[in-house]
């Protein structure tokens, strides 16, 4: 997949707000545990992958290929996860690193391989410090508001549209610097929620 020109390779598309079950919404860290069990393996199993990418980045140029379409699989499980618990959708993740078109959480990578660049790679986590400080105060704000939509979707069965555009924003940018972490971009994370 190639992205266009100026466009970030990270893109996460997340379907417009629509009603959900109360039910779901107030028994929904109940209903995602199962999850949270499986990707936390899938998380560590990704973690000592980019560790081993990192080195081989370092030595080669190169992100193997098997190995960055597992890390962008786990990835996608973790943003659709990170999705259905922000209230983002009623609809319950998939256990699958593939990619699934029909849920309302998509991510797409288009990873890059070769042609690295070895020195951004190497001084990759002191390069993340400005895009995780931006981050964290925005995920503070982002707390706030699933709050907000958990109770209000609690009593009306739907999150009101400007609250779930802007976790769907935070998300984006969760994701971007989740991917940029993970060795599978070199282009910086935008300070965006678009």
């Amino acid at each position: 997949m190639a992205s266009a020109a100026g466009a970030y390779p990270v893109v996460v598309d997340i379907d417009p707000a629509a009603p959900q079950s109360r039910l779901s919404v107030f028994l929904r860290i109940l209903f995602a545990i199962p999850q949270f069990i499986v990707v936390y393996f899938v998380q560590l199993a990704a973690s000592i992958v980019t560790l081993i990418a990192w080195l081989a980045i370092l030595f080669t140029g190169k992100y193997p290929e098997g190995m960055l379409k597992f890390s962008i699989g786990a990835l996608r499980w973790q943003t659709r996860v990170g999705g259905y618990m922000a209230l983002l959708t009623d609809k319950y993740p998939p256990f699958s690193l593939e990619d699934d078109a029909a849920y309302p959480v998509r991510l797409s990578v288009d990873g890059q391989v070769e042609g690295r660049n070895r020195l951004t790679c190497f001084f990759r986590l002191l390069m993340l410090i400005p895009a995780v400080i931006v981050l964290y105060l925005v995920t503070i704000a982002a707390e706030v508001c699933i709050l907000i939509a958990w109770l209000v979707a609690l009593f009306t069965g739907s999150v009101p549209e400007g609250i779930h555009n802007f976790i769907a924003g935070w998300l984006r940018w969760q994701t971007r610097v989740s991917a940029y972490a993970l060795l599978q971009v070199d282009q910086y994370p935008p300070f965006s929620l678009n």
